[in-house]
């Protein structure tokens, strides 16, 4: 099959305006014919000038060859606005339809894809990317089209006056071409993609960076303890200056050769009337002195076009990884679980074509039952919960809640189902009323106050003189880790979802916040499937089955009780390793 060329693709998207794109092409093309004109007429002006000379009263047609220089320069700039307002309506049209397109494509993709993407990176891409596209087709399309009509006119004029003079203005044109080759083709398309992939790393780590910023200042780290985000920084600022300094050269050659035509026509000139003066000669050669500078004009015009097309290319390749990223297939008949148990039949689950990120893990959780996941880092407790969400599916396996494979739930039930708090929750800039009333937009006040109640919220709500209508973010307004995480919480019971997953949510929680924290925990798992990961080890002892797990495998499983009195266990291992570690004591020097 054919592959479609990067304007067939986009055009696609243009709809009904797509005729819009083809006529801005014509009248662009027609504005660069019609801008041509003038230099006609000031050739006549100037042939009746020498012929007349010096009896200038005699030039009697200069005031009208004028005028329609003017009515040409003026008719050239009316057709190709109307050429561009033609290109803008298609391209608007097609940035709009682009970015649709991603949204509701984002919108079916599993949450963990999405979270692999990055939140600037898809930014990025939907509005910066969608962007060039914009700019591609609004301007450079109609801007090729004029240039390539301007070439194709200025050949006509350069050749029609003085074959010789014309030849000769096109001598610094084929050098500025060979120098203009150094700098395109195919290893420029690889340096673009480079460039992109530097500003959209830089862009993703300051998205990161700035969400960290409460971090840094609460445990008083400095702008570098955020390598990757400084990493990201240097590395593009070393990659900038080494290809500004490998395009030095070519671009000093291409600017000395397309500037330098009047060399080759003064040359011209002086050979080729050395047998005595020609007014002929002269005529055409201050004609070619006119004229030429529209030559270094539109190849620079087409330098850029090139590069701009490499800028394009890389923009739909990122479109194209958004787009083709495999969305969570739905089913056309869904099922309904008949309680909140979980079970887990032979999962095994890979990010990529590397190691299994968890494999063969077999479990069952009872409904209302709290289940800890522990172990060391990296073992995969994140992962298993991201599953059980059906944040991706897995490689083989089945996942249930409530006797249905989840791959067989619809997914706003799956949603209604499942409630997660994060180890980092996040809220928008809004009012606590609207960042709690996400969980269910349909709830009411009272019901939004009274999830706040049960979170251990109110002193949060006392202390703004708005109470649950201030806005988070405004006029210096912010909150810390603890209360955050408090919000998350209060937006979870608003949710009442029977199965909850705790993803290690106390871990940027001070100590007051913490027994907040703990308490609204004790109220939001009542009645409810839990399912905790934990570092943080005395927070899994009132557990009512602890599962551990190490390098992707279920390494053991069992009470509290029974993992802790086994001398050989792994679980045991780490709870006398815990219990040394509380009671570490900072020595004062004496």
């Amino acid at each position: 099959m054919k592959k479609q060329s990067n304007l067939s693709r986009l055009l696609g998207y243009a709809g009904r305006y797509r005729v819009l794109t083809y006529l801005s092409w014509v009248l662009s093309a027609a504005s660069a014919l019609l801008a041509l004109v003038p230099f006609w007429y000031i050739w006549q002006i100037l042939r009746e000038v020498i012929e007349t000379a010096p009896h200038y009263e005699n030039a009697v047609h200069v005031t009208r060859f004028g005028w329609m220089a003017v009515v040409f320069a003026v008719a050239a700039v009316l057709v190709y606005i109307t050429g561009l307002m033609c290109s803008h309506l298609a391209a608007f049209r097609v940035a709009t339809n682009l970015r649709l397109a991603m949204t509701r494509h984002i919108a079916g993709l599993p949450l963990g894809a999405i979270g692999q993407f990055g939140s600037g990176k898809l930014r990025r891409t939907i509005s910066e990317t969608a962007g060039a596209t914009e700019t591609y087709l609004a301007h450079q399309l109609p801007d090729k089209a004029r240039a390539m009509a301007t070439i194709a006119g200025l050949l006509a004029l350069l050749l029609a006056f003085d074959w010789r003079l014309g030849l000769l203005s096109l001598v610094p044109v084929v050098l500025a071409f060979a120098a203009m080759t150094c700098m395109t083709g195919k290893k420029l398309q690889d340096k673009m993609t480079q460039y992109q992939n530097a500003l959209a790393d830089m862009s993703g780590e300051a998205v990161e960076y700035v969400r960290g910023i409460p971090v840094v200042k609460t445990f008083g780290q400095t702008v570098f303890s955020f390598k990757k985000f400084k990493e990201t920084i240097d590395n593009y600022q070393r990659w900038v200056i080494a290809y500004t300094k490998q395009l030095r050269w070519p671009m000093t050659l291409y600017t000395l050769a397309v500037n330098s035509v009047f060399v080759f026509l003064i040359a011209g000139g002086f050979l080729f009337s050395r047998g005595g003066a020609d007014g002929g000669v002269l005529l055409n050669l201050l004609f070619y002195i006119i004229i030429t500078p529209v030559i270094s004009l539109t190849l620079t015009k087409l330098m850029f076009m090139s590069e701009n097309g490499m800028i394009v290319q890389d923009a739909i390749t990122r479109i194209d990884s958004v787009l083709q990223s495999p969305v969570l297939p739905q089913t056309d008949a869904p099922q309904h679980p008949k309680d909140s148990s979980v079970t887990l039949e032979h999962v095994t689950f890979r990010y990529d074509d590397t190691k299994n990120a968890l494999e063969d893990i077999s479990l069952s959780i009872a409904p209302g039952q709290t289940a800890a996941f522990v172990g060391p880092s990296g073992g995969g407790k994140s992962t298993l919960a991201a599953l059980i969400a059906r944040f991706f599916d897995p490689q083989s396996g089945r996942i249930s809640i409530g006797g249905v494979n989840v791959r067989d739930m619809n997914k706003s039930e799956l949603m209604d189902t499942v409630s997660f708090v994060f180890q980092n929750s996040h809220l928008i800039k809004g009012s606590i009323l609207d960042n709690v009333r996400m969980a269910r937009p349909g709830a009411t006040d009272e019901e939004v106050l009274a999830a706040l109640r049960a979170a251990q919220c109110m002193d949060i709500i006392e202390k703004f003189p708005e109470g649950v209508h201030t806005v988070i973010g405004s006029r210096g307004i912010y909150l810390s880790g603890g209360e955050i995480q408090r919000l998350a919480i209060a937006r979870a019971m608003l949710k009442n979802a029977p199965v909850l997953i705790l993803d290690e949510a106390t871990a940027f929680a001070d100590p007051d916040n913490e027994t907040k924290v703990q308490a609204a925990f004790d109220r939001l798992a009542q009645g409810r499937t839990v399912i905790m990961i934990a570092h943080r080890l005395s927070t899994v002892v009132n557990a009512d089955h602890i599962y551990v797990l190490q390098d992707g495998h279920l390494a053991e499983d069992g009470t509290f009780a029974e993992l802790s009195a086994r001398e050989d266990s792994l679980f045991g291992t780490m709870w006398r390793d815990y219990q040394q570690s509380v009671q570490w004591k900072v020595a004062k020097e004496a």
